[in-house]
């Protein structure tokens, strides 16, 4: 009979240190931990069934991510939910760790009993969500909680890669004019399924309006999606100083996962999730096995071939690829 990782029972029953140190285990890239890692998550699996709603977040730097997280986690946990946030923060170049550390910007929502912060380093995988993100979220549905955010680095075509593990993609933007929409990537306003335009308050109320509507025309050029309603993508306006437009932000994420629930597009999505993120560790996989002593050195030795003539690309590639087929 296999025996229960000691973490298992505890992540069940939603505690917070239990689930910060299985984060950790799933983050290691110890060929030991990976086994437990991955034992771990299989048992968690097996018996729950439970599906929280995943909703990705990214949005320019200095549009107030954190602030926007903050306000919004605070008014879940006010209304029974129960929240976990993984920031995905840039890596530090020495240590490989998170250097930006959002828990010190979500102060009160750090000591919310409901409410589960976790910044995570990006390290060197694009689209600016961790390599295990993915199992992170997992491990979060585990303990119960209801909405995972997923916060990531910052806004280009790569983080498109954040729509792999959400249910609902939110771009927050900043008010500004109409030539702003030109600094947005085409490949991220097309997996937008809401863009909220933040700091609608004050001096920037108006701006916001119109920001607002600059975005909606945009939205409205785009080819429509199957797994939309009417109506869908949106743009708003927010913000998160005031606390205004959140209660409407979140009526329409719901509104929009219950009608891909109702409709079959959000089982179907998470299926092709699941079979995006297979291939990749397969790819993964792949790549460890050029990380190896043996192979490096082999990689080095027809790479100076390659250089000084001796040998063709091609050539040297097909016999490296025979020598880890063999392997």
């Amino acid at each position: 009979m296999t025996t229960r990782d000691p973490l298992h029972d505890p992540v069940l029953a939603g505690d917070r240190r239990a689930l910060a140190r299985a984060i950790t285990l799933v983050e290691s890239t110890r060929p030991d931990h990976r086994d437990r890692a991955a034992a771990l998550l299989d048992g968690l699996r097996a018996v729950t069934q439970a599906q929280a709603l995943r909703i990705g977040l990214s949005g320019t730097p200095g549009v107030g991510k954190s602030t926007f997280i903050e306000t919004f986690g605070l008014m879940l946990t006010g209304q029974g939910q129960r929240v976990a946030v993984l920031a995905v923060d840039p890596s530090s170049a020495r240590t490989g760790g998170s250097i930006l550390g959002d828990k010190t910007r979500m102060d009160y929502l750090t000591r919310d009993p409901k409410a589960f912060i976790r910044p995570s380093p990006a390290s060197s995988h694009l689209g600016g969500v961790a390599r295990r993100t993915r199992e992170a979220v997992s491990l979060c549905e585990a303990a119960g909680f209801d909405v995972v955010l997923i916060e990531t680095v910052g806004v280009g075509q790569s983080e498109t890669l954040v729509a792999q593990i959400s249910d609902l993609f939110v771009l927050l933007l900043a008010p500004a004019g109409g030539d702003e929409l030109q600094g947005v990537k085409r490949g991220i306003m097309e997996i937008a399924d809401l863009i909220l335009v933040n700091k609608a308050d004050g001096e920037l109320k108006s701006t916001a309006r119109r920001t607002v509507a600059d975005y909606a025309g945009a939205l409205r050029l785009l080819r429509k999606r199957p797994n939309d309603p009417d109506g869908f993508p949106k743009a708003l306006a927010v913000s998160a100083l005031e606390s205004s437009g959140l209660e409407k932000a979140w009526s329409e994420m719901q509104s929009l996962a219950d009608w891909r629930r109702a409709n079959g597009y959000w089982d179907a999505t998470r299926a092709e999730q699941a079979a995006h993120w297979f291939a990749e560790e397969v790819r993964a996989g792949l790549l460890a096995q050029l990380d190896r002593p043996e192979t490096r050195a082999r990689m080095a030795e027809m790479a100076r071939d390659v250089a000084s003539g001796r040998r063709a690309a091609r050539a040297a590639a097909v016999d490296l690829l025979e020598m880890l087929r063999g392997a």
